[in-house]
């Protein structure tokens, strides 16, 4: 697959600029750099967003992410390695990201698991991740984004 936009941050560098200022705000939320990784990797999976799996993993494993956790992620409801409160941000981030789905999205079963794990701050945090993977996700199966490189 080629990537069908060659100069992304030519494209609009203003943009480039917000997404760093989010990215702060995500890391200043206080979520373990491990679990964001895992919300990243899921939520791209969910996307079939090949460049953000890989990015995810990658950056996953710079934060001390184990390969078991990574690749379990995908069945992680199946799978012993998560603890509740890294399942409740797992039910979060599927619920957000399967709104096309037309599933029920974030229910209160989830979000009342989630607020049971975390801060207002780290909830933030975990939404903002969220949504900016999904952002991401969009954009780089848009432009045909190929898996291979990492952003960070």
């Amino acid at each position: 697959m080629e990537n069908r936009l060659k100069n992304k941050k030519a494209s609009n560098p203003d943009a480039w600029t917000a997404i760093q200022h989010l990215h702060k705000a995500i890391a200043a939320g206080g979520v373990d750099p491990k679990l964001l990784a895992l919300v990243h990797v899921r939520a791209s999976q969910i996307n079939g967003c090949s460049a953000c799996v890989y990015a995810g993993v990658a950056g996953g494993k710079k934060a001390g992410e184990t390969d078991e956790r990574l690749h379990g992620v995908a069945a992680w409801r199946e799978a012993p390695f998560y603890t509740d409160a890294e399942r409740a941000a797992l039910a979060l981030t599927e619920g957000a990201t399967r709104l096309q789905d037309g599933a029920e999205g974030v229910t209160d079963a989830i979000w009342d698991e989630v607020d049971a794990h975390f801060t207002e701050e780290e909830i933030g945090a975990l939404n903002l991740e969220i949504a900016l993977t999904n952002f991401f996700n969009r954009i780089n199966r848009t432009i045909k984004e190929p898996a291979g490189r990492t952003w960070g």
